[in-house]
């Protein structure tokens, strides 16, 4: 968790929002910095972490539920399956169901009491959707699976949603645009890594814009955006107004 980061978003683990969806968009660069971040965040904001707890132990005890995706995709293609799958959909004919997947995710983020810590409220985090594209679904049945998710995690359970997308930057690819788009018009924050227009650079890695999009608001107070630039270290990451890198100073 960057803390740098809590200060530019006004937030902190014990008072994070809930029923809200964070779109991570990253562009001509590596967003999973962000992943990480929202990762640490949440579950230090449910009392799941701390110095002592690691993320394993966590997953233990049923605290954490990981879908690991490749490994799945293998297992389900080259491998008999007794029960329905998560993913399917990668056997079938028509790769248009995701329902196994959503079955799935409704059945992992049930609130659970495990003597030890109990969930305020899940969260779903979806390291990355793109990569549903790639595994031959539509972007219409993405978005309908997102549709549902955010209707149990956001809606019923009071949770949040985590959903990195990558883009492409490709015009001409439809269905990355429409999922994009779709998951754009959703949010209620996103968070945008792109790569720096003049290249590779020591000191400063790539920019972040961030925006927050509030229906309810004054057209006035509706959608707010900033801009930062930023430099990935071992252990944290720091950000800066445009052109106010320590380095060029």
């Amino acid at each position: 968790m960057f803390v740098e980061l809590n200060n530019l978003l006004n937030t902190t683990p014990d008072r994070a929002e809930q029923g809200k969806l964070t779109l991570l968009c990253d562009a001509k660069t590596d967003g999973s910095f962000l992943v990480h971040h929202f990762l640490s965040f949440y579950l230090k904001g449910m009392g799941l972490i701390d110095a002592g707890v690691s993320l394993t132990v966590a997953r233990e005890r049923g605290q954490l539920v990981f879908l690991e995706g490749l490994k799945s995709a293998v297992d389900v293609v080259f491998q008999a399956q007794k029960e329905p799958h998560p993913l399917q959909f990668l056997r079938e004919a028509n790769a248009g169901n995701l329902k196994p997947l959503f079955e799935f995710v409704r059945e992992a983020l049930k609130p659970i009491d495990s003597g030890e810590a109990r969930w305020t409220y899940p969260v779903l985090l979806v390291d990355d959707i793109s990569v549903l594209l790639s595994l031959g679904m539509g972007a219409v049945a993405v978005l309908d699976f997102i549709h549902y998710c955010r209707a149990t995690v956001c809606w019923e359970l009071k949770g949040n949603m985590v959903v990195l997308v990558h883009d492409s930057g490709d015009v001409e690819d439809e269905e990355n645009n429409i999922l994009l788009n779709g998951l754009s018009h959703q949010s209620h924050l996103i968070l945008r890594a792109e790569g720096l227009a003049t290249g590779f650079c020591r000191d400063v890695h790539g920019q972040l814009r961030i925006l927050w999009r509030r229906p309810s608001q004054p057209t006035a107070q509706r959608d707010q955006s900033f801009t930062y630039q930023y430099k990935i270290q071992d252990k944290s990451v720091s950000f800066f107004a445009k052109g106010m890198s320590p380095a060029v100073l």
